[in-house]
C-alpha cells in the first residue's frame, strides 16, 4: 500500500482530532485498556482536551471508536510522570513530543488499528518539525513500537502506576 493509499483509508475510515466531545468514550475506553493506577482518569483525559486536543488523534468508524493516540509537545527530552496529570506543562512550540497513551477499543484489538494511528503521528509530528517522539511502554511492546523507528533507551525513572517501564525515543 502507497503511503497516498494509506492517508485514503485513514480519511475513509475516519481520522480526526478528538475534542471535549468524544471524552466519555476516551475515558470509558482507556479505562477498559489499563490497570486503573496505569490510565488516564476522566478528569487527566478531561483537561488534556481541554489543552491539547490538536494532540489527540483518532480513529474512528461508524462512529465507533476504534483506537486513539494521546500526549504533548515540551522541550524536555525524556517523559515525567508529572506531564500525566498537568495539561499545562504541554508547550505546543516544544521540540519533542510525548507520547501517553496508544489505546485501541477492547472491541476491536488485533486489527492494526493501534498502528495506523502511530503512522500518522509520526507523519504528522515530524510535519511540525519536532525533533522526535517520546514514550514509555512495558517490556511486552518494545518490539511493536520498535517496528516504527523507535529505541528503547532502557528502564525509564518512570514510578506511574507502581510498575517498570521502558524509555523509547523516535528521533527524526
Amino acid at each position: 500500500m502507497t503511503r497516498e493509499d494509506f492517508s485514503h483509508t485513514l480519511s475513509e475510515q475516519g481520522l480526526r482530532h478528538a475534542t471535549l466531545d468524544d471524552l466519555n468514550n476516551l475515558a470509558t475506553i482507556e479505562a477498559a485498556s489499563y490497570p486503573k493506577a496505569e490510565g488516564a482518569s476522566y478528569d487527566s483525559i478531561h483537561d488534556r482536551l481541554a489543552v491539547f486536543s490538536d494532540y489527540f488523534w483518532l480513529l474512528e468508524d461508524n462512529e465507533a471508536v476504534l483506537a486513539f493516540i494521546n500526549g504533548m509537545a515540551t522541550n524536555q527530552t525524556d517523559l515525567t510522570d508529572d506531564m500525566y496529570d498537568d495539561a499545562n506543562l504541554h508547550n505546543p512550540a516544544g521540540d519533542w513530543f510525548m507520547i501517553f497513551s496508544v489505546v485501541t477499543n477492547p472491541d476491536f484489538r488485533g486489527k492494526g488499528y493501534a498502528s495506523q494511528v502511530m503512522t500518522r503521528v509520526i507523519q504528522d509530528i515530524k510535519s511540525q518539525g519536532k525533533k522526535g517522539i517520546v514514550l514509555t511502554c512495558k517490556e511486552d511492546l518494545l518490539g511493536f513500537y520498535g517496528k516504527f523507528g523507535f529505541i528503547n533507551e532502557g528502564i525509564s525513572s518512570s514510578e506511574h502506576g507502581g510498575v517498570a517501564w521502558y524509555q523509547m525515543r523516535l528521533t527524526f
